[in-house]
């Protein structure tokens, strides 16, 4: 077992972007670990260590050296390897260039059988860890990658990183280990704090290197975000009740900006309190990165944290300074909204025809007419009350006026946000002005549904209304693009209707292409709809596969009738939990569909002469009468309980009709007769699901 010795490289830069540096950090170990492992180095632990200034690793226990390697490997028999004039044959090369050597290097000898041998033996003498560490330093710096960051070269080098390479520290114990890269040679010298600890500073060993770090002013990303974790609860343990908002991007991003920071708290002018606290807030966290302070009741406050990186004795310097900064931000923000007070819901609508949607499909105000219609149809699906229907139309018509307002255009995030307040503030009602708030809603997995039915209806519109026109001009979303965000607007629409609408989307599609249709686009009606309810469906049997119900349950659910999304994740856990908790009714249910459908053929029709029939086949045809009739009574209900129950039933009548009837009767009349029989048997289940999914398990 040879010497192990703690490895350090550390790549010292210039100030780096926040995404790429946690990008590069985990790519960092990655391609340490596997550089270590292909040269059969053995090592530790590796341990990331970033800031702003550097990518560190610190990997634990690195061998001096690589093991020797002394393999034998026997081959085939001598006779078989060499021909009569000992030339090596096909066998012998083949099992030779499966070894890595050469068919002469081929030794032969006799085994412990008696019979004789080839054998291929190979010897790697072990090679010091040095020159790997060096050719591994260099490969991993050039290797590291940044996504939608352009790299930088600097001074005459041809060498590109995300920022220029001022420094490079690589250690194995305390021996440096030679690295080159650019214009940088590796040294035993790490930097600190630019204000804190400027200059170089030795580190003695890897096990020094954090301990050297924050002597000269530099916390590893753990540490930091320890210490503004800490900062930030005690502000909010000093205003009983108050909430510092920490988005989690943003945070990260305030992590990475700084080698040692310090919490502290500003104050803006109580003016602009007045002011949505949206705008305020974005303005602060994306263009500042400072943290608002709510209070006990849910309220921005005038307060907001701020993460310093320099001493702390210019702690008031750096409030003072940041006060000034935010107050200019919030100086525009103010302005931008109380400008947008001055025009009309109605101007801003109008405007929205020199705003494009899409090249093929129009302009946005066409698009917020195709949605006030939209609407409409959707709460007449959803048998929605009429007062509800006239607040969705009213704010389906202002839905998207705000896009073209100076606070959106300013703050994107804003839409819909700021277009409920300008419609409270030009009077309308408070569900009319939620609805616009909310019908972008859910913008992401894991979203709040809008709040309001009215805002329910209205963002159903708004997505279906661009899923519809994507898929009318030919251009749904593929494996590789989706600029509309198609799927995700399909699973808002699905969670929407399961959640708050409880209705269908078949007949939606339907007025969704209408409305196509009415602006003058030419496409084939029926099969842009099937398509387009195609794709609704996959991504209903994705969310349900999702919710771990089973993957045949799901498809047998898919191929019946039911279409709303609430009925098929209620059918689809019914199924599920039959199976998994009422073993004997799954399986009556399963067996009386299989017994049936085996003989079924569809083209017979259902239409059964009852004067022919047996006791038994009267039975028969009673039971799933009867059957059909509550299946239907507990789909109404959504009592699927009751529809596995009523299912399940028919096992016994089926049986009895199997065991005393010849369905493949010598007559042709009496035969097709019971066929017709064992179709409309059939037809209680398929108005359920496909039970021949289940009915295979």
């Amino acid at each position: 077992m040879s010497e192990k010795k703690d490895f350090l490289l550390e790549i010292g830069t210039e100030e780096m972007p926040s995404a790429p540096l946690i990008h590069a950090s985990k790519q960092y170990r990655e391609l340490l670990a596997k550089g270590l492992d292909d040269a059969g180095l053995a090592h530790g632990d590796i341990k990331i260590i970033t800031s702003p200034r550097r990518l560190g690793a610190v990997i634990a226990d690195v061998a001096i050296e690589t093991e020797e390697v002394h393999e034998v490997k026997r081959g085939p028999a001598a006779n078989i390897a060499f021909d009569e004039s000992g030339a090596p044959t096909k066998a012998a090369c083949g099992f030779a260039r499966k070894c890595g050597v050469d068919a002469s290097e081929l030794v032969r000898r006799e085994d412990t059988d008696g019979r004789e041998y080839v054998f291929a033996e190979r010897f790697v003498p072990a090679a010091p860890a040095q020159p790997i560490l060096t050719a591994l330093a260099e490969n991993v710096i050039s290797s590291l990658e940044w996504p939608n960051y352009r790299s930088q070269r600097w001074g005459s080098e041809s060498a590109t990183f995300v920022r220029p390479i001022r420094w490079i520290c690589a250690l194995l114990g305390n021996q440096v280990i030679p690295v080159h890269y650019a214009d940088v040679d590796s040294s035993n010298t790490t930097r600190g704090h630019r204000v804190l600890g400027p200059g170089e500073h030795v580190v003695a060993s890897p096990a020094d290197y954090e301990h050297v770090l924050e002597e000269n002013g530099v916390l590893s990303a753990e540490r930091r975000r320890k210490v503004i974790l800490d900062g930030i609860a005690q502000i909010e343990a000093e205003r009983a009740g108050a909430h510092v908002d920490t988005p989690k991007k943003v945070f990260d991003e305030v992590v990475n900006l700084c080698e040692w920071p310090t919490v502290l708290v500003g104050v803006f002018d109580e003016e602009f309190l007045a002011v949505p606290h949206e705008i305020i807030c974005e303005s602060m966290l994306s263009n500042q990165r400072y943290f608002p302070i709510y209070d006990a009741n849910g309220k921005l406050t005038r307060e907001f944290v701020v993460v310093s990186n320099t001493k702390p004795e210019n702690n008031e310097r750096v409030i003072d300074g940041n006060e000034r900064v935010v107050r200019a931000r919030l100086y525009d923000a103010k302005f931008f909204y109380d400008e947008d007070l001055k025009v009309s819901l109605e101007t801003f609508r109008s405007r929205l025809a020199s705003v494009a949607f899409q090249v093929k499909l129009g302009n946005v105000l066409q698009k917020t007419e195709r949605i006030e219609s939209l609407s409409l149809a959707i709460c007449r699906e959803a048998r929605i009350g009429a007062h509800v229907a006239s607040d969705a139309q009213r704010a389906a018509h202002f839905a998207k006026a705000d896009l073209v307002s100076s606070a959106v255009v300013e703050f994107t995030n804003q839409q819909g946000v700021m277009g409920g307040y300008y419609a409270k503030a030009a009077g309308e009602s408070d569900e009319v002005a939620e609805a616009i708030r909310d019908h972008y809603r859910p913008r992401f997995a894991g979203d709040d549904l809008p709040c309001g039915l009215a805002g329910c209806v209205v963002a159903v519109a708004d997505k279906l209304d661009t899923i519809a026109g994507m898929f009318a001009i030919g251009e749904p979303p593929t494996g590789s693009k989706d600029p509309f965000a198609l799927r995700r607007s399909a699973i808002g629409v699905i969670n929407i209707l399961a959640d708050r609408l409880r209705c269908g989307y078949v007949a939606l599609v339907d007025a969704a292409l209408d409305a196509y249709l009415e602006q003058g686009l030419s496409f084939n009606k029926s099969e842009v709809a099937q398509n387009i309810c195609t794709f609704i469906k996959g991504r209903m049997e994705q969310i349900a596969r999702d919710a771990k119900i089973k993957s045949d349950t799901v498809a047998a659910v898919s191929r019946g009738t039911i279409e709303a999304p609430v009925d098929f994740f209620a059918l689809a856990h019914a199924l599920d939990d039959a199976r998994a908790n009422d073993a004997e009714t799954f399986d009556n249910l399963a067996t009386a569909y299989a017994r049936a459908s085996h003989l079924a053929d569809s083209s017979l029709g259902q239409d059964v002469d009852e004067a022919p029939l047996l006791p038994v086949e009267h039975d028969l045809l009673r039971a799933i009468d009867a059957a059909q009739d509550k299946v239907h009574a507990a789909i109404d209900s959504s009592s699927y309980a009751e529809v596995i129950s009523s299912l399940a039933k028919l096992r016994e009548p089926i049986d009895r009709f199997f065991d005393d009837v010849l369905v493949m009767d010598e007559d042709e009349t009496i035969k097709n007769n019971r066929m017709r029989l064992l179709n409309r048997f059939v037809s209680v289940f398929h108005d359920v699901a496909d039970m021949g999914e289940l009915a295979r398990k």
